[in-house]
């Protein structure tokens, strides 16, 4: 018995094929203020990227007139987001997910399931979670990421991340949603 916790760290910690470290798929890194593995972040980044702008989609069409507003605010800026990555990642020669993980896709496909203030209810409390991770990953990147490039656009992305946050925040407790 003693053995086996050593022995199923380095089987979890061995695992060489998994997408992501185990530190960031338990979310202990996030925990531990620890900076995530650049594929780790690349990733992670991509697919939050992907999952706001199609979630917004549907709050374009389901939501309130202030989850419209803000909406249209996640897709243009988590689109250039995006973009920058896409440049980034060409520059590594690496290649982005071009779906979502099996995580976000249950998220998507829930909110695709409700309609009105069940789809609100829910909508707020994912922008609020996803937004306060995305902080949390970005502020651990910029902070102890290996690639000096990269952390240069973590922290430049910040204080957009930061606003939506506060926006998402703000909607979620019924507050306006103010411009960005």
């Amino acid at each position: 018995m003693k053995y086996l916790a050593p022995c199923l760290a380095l089987i979890l910690l061995g695992a060489p094929a998994m997408a992501q470290s185990v530190g960031e798929k338990t979310g202990i890194n996030s925990t531990l203020g620890i900076a995530p593995k650049t594929e780790d972040f690349v990733k992670q980044v991509a697919i939050s990227d992907m999952f706001e702008i199609q979630s917004s989609k549907i709050a374009q069409e389901r939501g309130n007139a202030d989850q419209k507003t803000f909406a249209g605010i996640m897709i243009k800026d988590h689109q250039g987001s995006s973009a920058d990555l896409m440049v980034l990642a060409g520059e590594w020669k690496t290649s982005l997910p071009t779906a979502l993980d099996s995580t976000h896709q249950t998220k998507l496909d829930k909110l695709k399931s409700l309609n009105g203030a069940d789809f609100s209810s829910r909508y707020n409390l994912e922008q609020v979670s996803g937004h306060k991770d995305a902080v949390s990953l970005f502020e651990r990147y910029a902070n102890g990421g290996d690639d000096p490039k990269l952390k240069e656009w973590a922290d430049k992305m910040l204080p957009t991340l930061r606003h939506h946050l506060e926006m998402a925040q703000e909607m979620a407790a019924g507050k306006t949603v103010g411009k960005h």
